[in-house]
């Protein structure tokens, strides 16, 4: 049989296939089956896997089942998907004798996780018959009494419900009772016993009666009550109620004793048949009556046990009133008791699935468990809140009435936090509300979210050099805070610099970053490179980071100082010469050595004399510690010892053999003569004799060029109408400013040469001494002094310069002196880039100062002063001139010859 009723989005079909007779019904997505009560296990409830469209072949793999506390009774068939009966269903056990009876059933199922929930609702069968609590009842009735009196007669109980429960009462045939029953078809359904007609004890002093309780089952059950009605005489008034309903209220939570409502009732008898006493009624041993007690003589009704709403809402109590006559009447009424709600039970949390692991990524309402919260309490009280406490990216959704989802609410990071221990609240509204925890582990698994970092983004290694081969110089480490394959990290080079270091002069281990130095290093040969190292982790996908890995190569003490030319030839011997009248602080040589560290000069104690020189510890320059005519000796041997400051210190040595001379030689030799050892240490008289007439002539040579020079500049000079390009003056001579030589005339050579050179032109200096850039580009060259030896004579001091050339910047000029061979008794040669001659401005200098007079050298003009008075003053009218500049004489002769053609035609004008 099959029907189907129309309305909104509501449809059903109800199939009756015996023994199961089950509905499956679609209301706003809710699946209600129905099964009668008592069906054997296995029997088939419906296809669960069909109504909720799901894929039969992946059931058993998606692990679905059926969960929540109704597990007991109902299983599903993962091959078929059908719901089956597990366990044996008593409808009176799981719902006593409410109307309807459903029980919530929920699926499970996995890979993704979702939950199903269905109701499935028990049908009542006719499996219990009508019966009463007790088999008998003993009524004593006065023959007295009136037609119509009623006598209560105990109700029935029937454990089924519905059409199954008792319908009609039925009273055996008899000429005195009749029947009256109360409520017809509804569950309170009671009934009494009426008089019918008066009774006659005489006639028969004792009834029996039997009273049939029939149910509504096809074909019906029924139960039967035994009644004995003994017939006494007297006592002609019965006891009345003031009205035949009570009703009261009183909360669950009223303690044991507490007043709850007063019945009364009269009789109007005199005596024992007017004194009447109150009782319950109670011939159902009703649990729920006993937690009241009445007053036998008031009628006051208290509480007598633990009032529980939850259990039961209202307790219905027949009261009883009875006279004390002989033969003893009574009548009845009811008393409605409502026990209303109280506070009193706190919700109940239940976990009913939870995820074992919850990956980092997941998303927002990503499922965790599902719960399930109860509140006993009735209306607000048993309204629930439920929340996660504390600041968590968790949060609870309300999916179906009492049940609740736990989902992702926020970013998870398993580097923060690998597990959270969740505080679940429920809490209700009552006054005060109630609440209870549950406490929930979810467990955070890793995603590969984080690339491996080094401490630094550099790394840098210092290796002492000559280390050996296959040492471990640095181990390298990289943070992965993921764990497992995302933590576990390799290293490789990504970057190799010009020096190609990897693989030929170090490695790198890949597993433990352990950089392996394959080769010794040599500072010398390599002081520093550097390579990029990549740190990549094995998730999926890798992250990696990278890192700068510079090297440097530290220095050892393995290698002496090098002595510098000009005393670093190997197997040779080194001389110097000094004169005989060099006084104390004369300089004698200068050790030069190099060594990646700081040296120090010292003289071995080896050395004889080695009182009479002296070298600075940190220059290396030697000189003498006394007048050199103190000793008698004529030449020395030192030994310079050159120490480095390494642990242990390295040194080399350098000697030098010291001649005294008794005068200087006229020209400038070299300080250093090389004398292989071979050739011995003294000198042949022909050498010196050779050496001698040398300077003999050059000086002569001079002497004359010079003498020469003055002469055609004087005579130059005579001729009239000449520009006297040089001229000597002897004025302003300063009194005591005799040179060292006695003469007392202190004079200022001023020297102009013109050069003439193919290659370059000069051009006239500016003002401000600097040069053209034509001079510039013409390769002009400053000489500036970098050392500089002192010979000390008798008579005054030379002062010899070693110059060095290199290229001048404008603004610069360069200055030399002579070399040793220009005469003891000169003072020094000095020249100047720059504009000089008679018509540059004097220089106003300090006592002992160089004046800057000119000598012109080809590309510029220049300055060369010989210069023995060295305390007068720069004087244009003292100086001698010799070589002219064939230009500039020239334009000033044409100039003058000009300027007096004119001033001849001014004065034939005149005339």
């Amino acid at each position: 049989m099959t029907r189907m009723l129309q309305g909104t989005i509501f449809r059903s079909w109800i199939y009756y296939l015996s023994p199961v007779f089950y509905i499956w019904s679609e209301a706003a997505a809710q699946i209600v089956y129905t099964i009668t009560e008592e069906s054997s296990p296995g029997t088939n409830v419906g296809n669960l896997a069909k109504d909720l469209h799901l894929d039969v072949n992946e059931l058993e793999a998606r692990g679905f089942q059926i969960s929540g506390p109704n597990t007991r009774y109902f299983e599903v068939n993962v091959k078929t998907g059908v719901l089956l009966v597990k366990d044996r269903i008593d409808r009176e056990e799981l719902c006593s004798r409410n109307v309807k009876c459903s029980l919530e059933v929920e699926a499970i199922v996995s890979s993704p996780l979702n939950l199903y929930r269905f109701e499935v609702t028990i049908l009542d069968v006719n499996d219990n018959a009508p019966s009463f609590r007790i088999p008998e009842v003993v009524l004593n009735v006065s023959e007295l009494a009136f037609p119509g009196e009623k006598f209560a007669l105990p109700n029935a109980f029937d454990a089924d419900v519905g059409s199954y429960s008792v319908k009609s009462y039925k009273l055996s045939q008899n000429e005195h009772f009749t029947l009256d029953v109360q409520n017809v078809g509804e569950p309170t359904m009671s009934a009494e016993m009426a008089l019918h007609k008066t009774l006659d004890r005489e006639k028969q002093a004792v009834i029996k009666l039997t009273l049939t309780a029939t149910d509504g089952g096809k074909p019906p059950k029924s139960g039967t009550l035994y009644i004995t009605v003994n017939v006494q005489d007297v006592n002609d008034n019965i006891p009345e109620f003031d009205k035949p309903l009570y009703k009261a209220t009183v909360v669950e939570n009223t303690p044991r004793g507490a007043s709850v409502i007063s019945v009364h009732a009269r009789d109007l008898d005199e005596g024992l048949n007017g004194e009447i006493q109150y009782s319950f009624i109670n011939q159902d041993n009703d649990n729920d009556v006993d937690k009241f007690a009445i007053n036998p003589i008031t009628g006051e009704i208290t509480v007598n046990g633990e009032l529980d709403h939850e259990k039961h809402s209202a307790v219905e109590i027949r009261v009883q009133v009875k006279d004390k006559g002989q033969n003893p009447r009574a009548s009845h009424c009811k008393v409605l008791i409502e026990i209303t709600d109280v506070n009193d039970n706190p919700p109940e949390i239940t976990v009913t699935s939870l995820a074992n692991m919850v990956r980092e990524d997941a998303p927002l309402d990503t499922m965790v468990g599902l719960l399930t919260v109860k509140d006993y309490d009735a209306d607000k009280n048993g309204i629930v809140q439920v929340r996660v406490l504390d600041s968590v990216p968790f949060k609870i959704k309300n999916t179906y009435k009492n049940h609740y989802s736990l989902v992702v609410d926020g970013t998870l990071d398993r580097e923060r936090a690998s597990q959270y221990n969740l505080t679940i609240m429920a809490t209700d509204e009552g006054l005060p509300p109630l609440s209870s925890t549950s406490v929930i582990t979810v467990h955070v698994s890793d995603v590969n979210d984080n690339a491996p970092r080094f401490t630094d983004p550099v790394i840098n290694i210092f290796v002492k050099e000559n280390g050996p081969v296959g040492a471990v110089i640095y181990s390298m480490s990289a943070d992965d805070p993921d764990v497992d394959e995302n933590a576990k990290v390799t290293f490789q080079v990504i970057n190799n610099n010009k020096h190609n270091v990897i693989g030929s002069v170090i490695n790198v281990n890949s597993e433990t970053g352990d950089i392996i130095s394959l080769q010794s290093f040599n500072y010398e040969e390599l002081k520093t490179f550097h390579f990029k190292v990549q740190a990549t982790d094995s998730g999926v996908p890798p992250l990696s980071s990278n890192v700068t890995v510079n090297v440097f190569i530290l220095d050892e003490n393995d290698n002496n100082p090098t002595i510098l030319a000009p005393y670093s030839e190997h197997g040779s011997v080194n001389s110097e010469n000094i004169p005989y009248s060099a006084e104390a602080g004369y300089f004698v040589a200068k050790i030069r050595a190099v060594d990646n560290a700081w040296l120090l000069y010292s003289l071995e104690q080896t050395n004889t004399d080695v009182d009479l020189f002296k070298v600075h510890e940190y220059t290396g320059e030697i000189r003498t510690t006394r007048r050199v005519i103190e000793d008698n000796s004529t030449s020395f041997i030192l030994t310079v010892l050159v120490r480095d400051n390494g642990l242990p210190p390295l040194s080399s040595t350098a000697t030098i053999y010291v001649h005294v001379l008794e005068s200087p030689p006229k020209l400038a030799p070299e300080t250093k003569r090389i004398i292989r050892a071979d050739s011995g240490l003294k000198l042949s008289s022909v050498t010196i004799y050779l050496i001698i007439a040398l300077s003999a002539t050059t000086f002569v040579f001079l002497v004359t060029i010079f003498v020469l020079a003055i002469v055609r500049c004087h005579a130059y000079c005579t001729q009239p109408g000449s520009c006297c390009p040089c001229c000597v003056s002897k004025k302003n001579v300063p009194e005591g400013g005799a040179t060292a030589a006695g003469d007392g005339i202190g004079f200022h050579l001023y020297l102009r040469l013109n050069f003439s050179h193919s290659l370059l032109q000069p051009k006239a200096p500016n003002s401000d001494w600097r040069y053209s850039a034509s001079l510039r580009a013409g390769g002009v060259i400053s000489v500036h002094m970098e050392e500089s030896s002192v010979m000390q004579g008798a008579q005054g001091v030379l002062v010899q310069n070693w110059p060095t050339a290199s290229s001048a910047a404008d603004g610069e000029g360069g200055e030399v002196s002579p070399p040793m061979g220009a005469g003891v008794d000169s003072n020094s040669w000095h020249f100047r880039y720059g504009p000089g001659g008679p018509g540059a401005p004097p220089q106003h200098l300090k006592p002992g100062e160089v004046p800057p007079e000119a000598f012109i050298i080809p590309g510029s003009p220049a300055i060369i002063s010989i210069r023995q008075n060295q305390g007068g003053e720069d004087d244009k009218s003292d100086f001698i001139t010799f070589g002219k500049k064939e230009e500039a004489k020239k334009k000033k002769k044409k100039k003058k010859e000009k300027k007096d053609k004119k001033d001849k035609g001014k004065d034939d004008g005149d005339e």
